[in-house]
């Protein structure tokens, strides 16, 4: 790649991210809302799993190729510094207008049901997670919920109108992988440990949740990613533009940490249960 890498450093976090974010991220291999029975689903993530690492082993082929074949002039003069057309600009040198408009359309509907299902799961999480669990303490009947969720839905849709804006001119793909480092730093050490330590206890994952995704955030905006690009400052703060090399072994430490300090012999208990479940599918 040449002077396309200028970090190694950069580069391991970003791979870090990128992988560990897709494992962080259940709900992209989740369909137990559309298959019969546990057994239906285990199957289906199967394939979801081999069809996302087959992706992203063709991505390297895709970004080179299109360096090698469309060039980095081109791309640039099309879609500025962000390069967000590389892959169509490669569609049309490979196989002419009918390629070019297939990958649109498929950009286009990949963009309208990942904006569609991050929504709906934000609203979900905010109507039902935290208002009824946290704020009413589970009392809270099926129109309150439905009201909050529809208010967090326009929320959502305001916040993320803001951020695009703001983000405007940035590359999609790079923009993927802070998302996935947030991914990987809030979610799968709580995820990881609860399946395979069975001293983990609520106590660790809430720790880890909250480091991690404050480190991760933090870590972002102070990146020349932002701190730099977006916000304008001389120099940045942190110097990784990924900072999941930082923020996924800060949240294991301290997720481990809390868990052995405050142990919960309740919490030991119900790793019987879930081991069960997990080996299985019961």
């Amino acid at each position: 790649p040449g002077k396309l890498v200028a970090s190694p450093w950069d580069a391991v976090s970003l791979g870090l991210a990128l992988m560990l974010g897709t494992a962080g991220l259940p709900h992209i291999l989740m369909r137990f809302y559309t298959v019969p029975d546990a057994q239906a689903a285990r199957r289906s993530v199967f394939y979801a799993t081999g069809i996302i690492g087959f992706f992203y082993l063709v991505t390297f082929i895709l970004g080179f190729g299109a360096s090698v074949l469309v060039g980095q002039k081109a791309i640039a003069a099309s879609s500025g510094k962000g390069g967000n057309m590389a892959a169509l600009l490669l569609a049309e040198v490979v196989g002419g207008k009918g390629l070019l408009g297939f990958i649109s359309a498929v950009a286009f509907a990949t963009i309208l049901a990942v904006v569609a299902g991050l929504t709906l799961s934000g609203a979900a999480s905010l109507s039902h997670d935290l208002w009824v669990s946290v704020v009413k303490h589970g009392k809270a009947d099926e129109r309150e919920q439905l009201r909050v969720a529809r208010v967090a839905t326009v929320f959502l849709g305001i916040l993320a109108v803001v951020l695009g804006r703001a983000f405007k001119g940035q590359n999609v793909a790079f923009m993927v992988g802070l998302a996935f480092a947030i991914a990987a730093s809030s979610n799968l050490p709580a995820l990881l440990m609860s399946l395979l330590w069975r001293r983990f206890t609520t106590a660790g994952a809430v720790a880890s949740m909250v480091l991690g995704n404050l480190t991760s955030v933090t870590l972002i905006v102070v990146s020349p990613s932002v701190w730099v690009d977006i916000l304008k400052h001389d120099e940045a703060l942190f110097p990784l533009k990924n900072p999941a090399i930082i923020s996924v072994p800060l949240a294991f430490a301290v997720g481990a940490l809390v868990s052995i300090l405050k142990p919960n012999k309740s919490d030991q208990d119900k790793f019987t249960e879930i081991e069960h479940r997990t080996i299985l599918g019961a």
